[in-house]
């Protein structure tokens, strides 16, 4: 009888998903012609079978195979790869409106209380005006001058514990992590979360966004093959709502506690002089403004504090990791970091953040490895709202395009000697190789209106925590351990093998590690 029933369930899922692949094949039989080409796939799972984890280098391999721009069918999915700058051009600046969507999966529709945040939410008037109040009243540089002290505190709680464990290997990704956590939870709560009632939310968030990180790209058939998505097989789906509850804890506590004790508010405004610190705050008061009421509640507080707390540590941490690796690689070019550190900051002195402007050689050893090392090789995946062409090929409506950036920062038609290590190419250059999206031969933040939100903190913290490892210690492998360089594919591009390294004091005065 169980077998009977079970043999019925995979007719029913069976004849859906060849309904449902029918259905896709007949929308597109106009535009098939027009579609790019690609690699042959499997009926009804497309290519699916074949996707390997390192897809940076198989979206590569395929390029060099099928040209600039190819299509894989993935389940009843079209995936589109873009390879080239001048057909990047043409998404994200000629079409950027009509590509300024994101690919829609289960997992970020969850985590994203159904596209309430900036990152998944789609492109319109909502989106615009959340991403505006982020950037504009969180985001701006007064008051990421107002929170200096903040980022210098935790950057200098960091350099005193490092000091105490001189001579033993430390994981540079997780110390990234750390502090780039406690500086975002003092940004959120200006400095209102402390004691045991802090650690337990560093003890438990930890986990629970590295989890919801790895669950945002993991292959999910209910994505590939929607008619199949009520089933949940997988499991993601429960996992997400699982860990959101968790995070939720902590979120949904401490808004309502905000809004219900005016004292609470009083403090957190005292905090610095123009009281522009606290992003719960500023949140809470946007959203009791009259024009806000329609695109900002509290459901759309809780996701963007989720994009915040996920995406601001994640990314930075993952950064720090690639530039002490390649600069244990390079050794003088360590020595050229920490010679210009020597120059602007002092040996007699510690990091400030004012000094990071000066330091011109760190600032190109930073754009260097994320030329090597995009954080996204791939960018996030968009999705065209209408049906678009680019480099003469149809992009049907509600497609998966993939920007190769892993492809276009290492060709060597762009770059001389693209696989070497070598910043200088960033010193004194003339093609304005920066982080803003303007150069298409560069982009390891992406382009357009769905260019990184959270790029002006992150920039100030990466290269302070960084000058501040740098310019305090010396770093060195344990002895005969070799380097491995590998990278894994997550939602970032993460070192294969973290990154563990010893610790060994460079100035001379203890008082600064105090």
């Amino acid at each position: 009888m169980a077998a009977d029933f079970a043999l019925t369930v995979a007719v029913v899922i069976l004849t859906c998903t060849i309904i449902w692949s029918v259905q896709k094949l007949v929308k597109l039989g106009k535009q098939r012609l027009s579609l790019p080409p690609g690699p042959c796939g499997l009926p009804i799972v497309g290519y699916l079978p074949f996707l390997r984890e390192d897809l940076h280098h198989q979206f590569t391999e395929l390029a060099d195979k099928y040209g600039p721009i190819y299509k894989l069918w993935i389940g009843s999915k079209l995936w589109t790869v873009i390879s080239s700058p001048s057909l990047i051009k043409e998404v994200v600046r000629d079409h950027d409106t009509i590509f300024a969507n994101r690919d829609i999966t289960v997992a970020a529709r969850i985590s994203s209380y159904g596209f309430n945040d900036i990152a998944w939410s789609p492109y319109g008037s909502q989106w615009r005006n959340r991403r505006k109040l982020f950037v504009r009243e969180m985001l701006s540089n007064s008051n990421l001058e107002a929170s200096c002290n903040l980022r210098k505190d935790e950057v200098r709680k960091a350099i005193k514990e490092i000091y105490t464990k001189v001579g033993t290997p430390i994981d540079i990704c997780e110390l990234g992590y750390k502090i780039n956590l406690n500086v975002i939870i003092n940004l959120i709560w200006g400095g209102k979360i402390q004691g045991e009632r802090r650690d337990r939310i560093l003890a438990s968030l930890l986990p629970v966004l590295a989890h919801m990180l790895d669950l945002l790209v993991k292959p999910n058939i209910s994505d590939f093959l929607p008619v199949l998505a009520r089933f949940d097989i997988q499991g993601v789906a429960k996992e997400v709502t699982t860990l959101l509850q968790k995070v939720e804890e902590i979120t949904e506590d401490t808004i309502d506690e905000r809004m219900k004790n005016p004292s609470n508010k009083t403090e957190a405004v005292e905090a610095t002089k123009d009281g522009r610190t606290d992003f719960l705050q500023i949140l809470i008061d946007l959203m009791q403004e009259e024009d806000n009421k329609k695109s900002l509640g509290k459901t759309q507080i809780k996701a963007m504090l989720i994009n915040i707390l996920a995406g601001g540590t994640d990314t930075s941490s993952t950064t720090i990791e690639w530039v002490m690796a390649e600069l244990l690689c390079h050794p003088s070019v360590m020595e050229k970091v920490q010679n210009e550190l020597d120059k602007v900051v002092g040996l007699n002195n510690i990091v400030e953040e004012s000094h990071i402007l000066k330091l011109e050689y760190l600032d190109a050893v930073v754009k260097e490895t994320l030329r090597l090392y995009p954080l996204g090789p791939l960018l996030t995946p968009r999705t065209p709202s209408q049906s678009c062409t680019v480099g003469g090929y149809t992009i049907p409506k509600d497609s998966t395009v993939f920007l190769n950036v892993w492809f276009v920062q290492r060709d060597p038609l762009i770059w001389e000697n693209p696989l070497e290590f070598k910043p200088e190419r960033f010193l004194n250059n003339t093609e304005k190789m920066d982080f803003s999206g303007n150069n298409f031969k560069y982009l390891p933040f992406g382009s357009g209106r769905r260019i990184c939100a959270g790029l002006p903190l992150a920039e100030r913290m990466v290269r302070l925590i960084l000058a501040s490892l740098l310019h305090s210690f010396k770093w060195q492998l344990s002895e005969g351990e070799k380097l491995d360089m590998s990278g894994k594919l997550r939602l970032t591009l993460k070192k294969k093998i973290p990154l563990r390294v010893i610790p060994v004091p460079r100035l001379s005065n203890i008082e600064l590690y105090e």
